[in-house]
């Protein structure tokens, strides 16, 4: 099995537990397992937003070019480009720096931007243009998606309550 599934999941599983844990520690009677299963289930989450990056990066270029290659184009995650998101959980702290984390993925998008430019053969601006819009579409998206089921998950435990 290719390392990188595992290295998707755990830059995910980073990213995720930089987020639920801050909340986890204003809420201190909040159960094990529940903790356990929000970890789990925004580490698939996140896990498979990093994984689309690419193949997003990838359509927006062939967008951007006017048509498809004529052959495949190899334009993957590699083991190299992922191991440095694995740095999320640390920096997604609100308080120890929503710069840093920007500057995690600026970094991971320059990566992801030097292996777009040399398979397809766009310049490397273009590159970086396309992953730098794929990477902010998909980032705008799951912040939508996680702001919504909280509200869903808020307005649910109100209704209970009264």
């Amino acid at each position: 099995m290719s390392p990188v599934l595992p290295l998707l999941f755990l830059a995910g599983l980073s990213e995720a537990a930089g987020r639920v844990l801050p909340l986890v520690a204003h809420r201190p009677g909040v159960s094990r397992k529940f903790v356990i299963g929000l970890l789990l289930a925004g580490a698939l989450v996140e896990g498979a937003v990093f994984a689309l990056w690419p193949l997003t990066t990838l359509t927006l270029a062939e967008l951007v070019q006017g048509a498809p290659a004529a052959a495949p184009t190899e334009f993957v995650w590699t083991p190299e480009l992922i191991a440095p998101l694995m740095l999320a959980a640390v920096l997604a702290f609100p308080l120890l720096g929503p710069l840093l984390h920007l500057l995690l993925f600026i970094g991971v998008g320059a990566g992801l931007s030097d292996s777009l430019a040399s398979a397809t053969g766009l310049g490397w601006w273009t590159a970086v243009g396309c992953v730098t819009v794929a990477g902010v579409g998909l980032g705008v998206t799951s912040e939508g998606v996680r702001r919504l089921v909280a509200r869903i998950s808020t307005t649910g435990r109100r209704e209970a309550m009264a």
